[in-house]
C-alpha cells in the first residue's frame, strides 16, 4: 500500500515520502497514529508541499545546530564524582549528567538523546564525548571527571 507521511518514522522515512509498506503496517500502526494517510492521485501535490516545509524547517534547525557547535568544540566540562582510590567511579556518569553538567555550566540546553556515548563513564580523567546535534553536524565535546570532595 502507498502512504504518505504525516510526520518523521525512524527507519520508515521522513515527512512527506511517499512510500510502499505491508498493508497490515499502514492499517494497523502508521493510519491510526496518525503518522501516514493513504496515498491517492490529489495527494501528491499535498506531499509536495510537506517536503517543501520540513526541508525549510530542517535548513533552520542545521544552522541552529551548527551556532551549538561552534559554542561546544572549545568548550571544557568539569564533573565531580565520587571515587575510589584506583580511580574508578562509585556508579558512572551517564548522558544524563552530561546534559545537565551542559546546561549549568555552559548554559546550553543539550537533549540527553542528542548525546552519544556508548557506555557510562567509569573513570576519573579526561573523556571526549561526541554529541550528535543534528544529523549532519557532530561535536566532540571535553568532559573532565574529577573526584569529589
Amino acid at each position: 500500500m502507498q502512504v504518505v507521511l504525516r510526520s518523521d518514522v525512524d527507519k520508515v522515512g521522513k515527512r512527506g515520502d511517499i512510500i510502499d509498506v505491508a498493508d497490515g503496517f499502514a492499517r494497523n500502526f502508521l493510519i491510526p497514529r496518525g503518522h501516514a494517510i493513504k496515498a491517492t492521485k490529489g495527494i501528491a501535490e499535498q506531499a509536495k508541499a510537506m517536503r517543501a516545509s520540513r526541508d525549510k524547517a530542517d535548513v533552520k534547525n542545521k544552522e541552529a545546530a551548527q551556532a551549538t557547535a561552534a559554542k561546544l568544540v572549545d568548550a571544557s566540562l568539569r564533573i565531580e564524582a565520587r571515587a575510589g582510590v584506583e580511580g574508578k567511579l562509585f556508579g558512572s556518569v551517564t548522558n544524563h549528567e552530561i546534559a545537565d553538567a551542559i546546561l549549568e555550566q555552559l548554559s546550553i540546553d543539550v537533549d540527553r538523546r542528542q548525546i552519544d556515548i556508548h557506555e557510562h563513564l567509569k573513570t576519573l580523567g579526561d573523556h571526549q564525548v561526541p554529541i550528535r546535534l543534528h544529523p549532519d553536524v557532530q561535536v566532540s565535546l571535553a568532559v573532565v571527571i574529577v573526584a569529589a570532595k
